[in-house]
């Protein structure tokens, strides 16, 4: 898979890229990532990517000029020479977008190619969002100084689903999200820290009964905490019920 950043700060994912499984993705060969910098597409001496607003207001937009060529040789693959995928799916992080979820970057993972545009400053030229924008996303209802972060969050979670990258394959199944429920409790050794022990049913080596403890754990785990996801998953209400009271009468079995 090949994801392009488009960027006015090339410098903020040098060290990312650099460690963990993004490293790792791109040693592998399961994603090429380019960043690239929207100054280099510019034609004037001061590189300047910005300018006031028409109408007056407060702060500065993104200039048309440079981002459209940006996109334009991110869709051509930057020439036949990089070897890339040419007609890459631009995607606009902004906060008009649509919420990103875990359906989103499944579907961003079975693309051969992405490019995620990074705002900054007020905005960009609205001609670009009208006609060289595949697709909006936000990463939440909050305000960021630009895209930049939520360009890293979307990268990690989509390269981290492509195969041979992580190291067992299944899993990104059971992770919080995944299945609209939120994930089980988690333990590890120790078995007793501090007075605090493991529930008994993790160490008895009945993998059916552990799987039924995790699935009435999530659910009464997202029942609390996420209940809007809970709706989402289509869990009979009678299972529901079940969870909860085996979950909260049973929790250190």
């Amino acid at each position: 898979m090949d994801m392009t950043i488009l960027t006015l700060f090339p410098e903020f994912f040098r060290s990312p890229l650099g460690e963990s499984m993004l490293k790792r993705a791109q040693e592998r060969g399961a994603a090429r990532v380019w960043v690239r910098n929207i100054r280099d597409y510019t034609h004037d001496r001061h590189h300047t990517a910005d300018d006031a607003p028409y109408g007056g207001g407060p702060g500065m937009l993104m200039k048309p000029e440079p981002l459209c060529e940006a996109i334009e040789a991110a869709r051509a693959g930057d020439g036949a020479a990089s070897g890339r995928a040419s007609g890459s799916w631009v995607v606009l992080l902004t906060p008009q977008g649509r919420p990103f979820t875990q359906a989103i970057a499944e579907e961003l993972s079975r693309r051969p190619s992405v490019t995620l545009v990074c705002g900054h400053y007020e905005g960009m030229d609205e001609r670009v969002r009208e006609h060289m924008v595949d697709e909006e996303i936000s990463l939440g209802d909050f305000i960021m100084t630009g895209g930049e972060p939520a360009a890293l969050a979307i990268l990690d979670a989509v390269v981290r689903l492509l195969p041979g990258v992580l190291g067992d394959l299944y899993s990104p199944q059971g992770e919080s999200f995944a299945g609209s429920l939120l994930e089980h409790p988690q333990y590890t050794r120790p078995p007793e820290y501090h007075g605090w022990r493991v529930p008994e049913i993790l160490l008895s080596g009945d993998h059916q009964a552990i799987a039924r403890w995790r699935r009435r754990q999530a659910i009464a785990r997202t029942l609390r905490r996420r209940p809007d996801l809970l709706r989402q998953a289509g869990i009979p209400q009678e299972e529901i019920e079940s969870a909860v009271r085996e979950a909260t009468g049973d929790t250190a079995q």
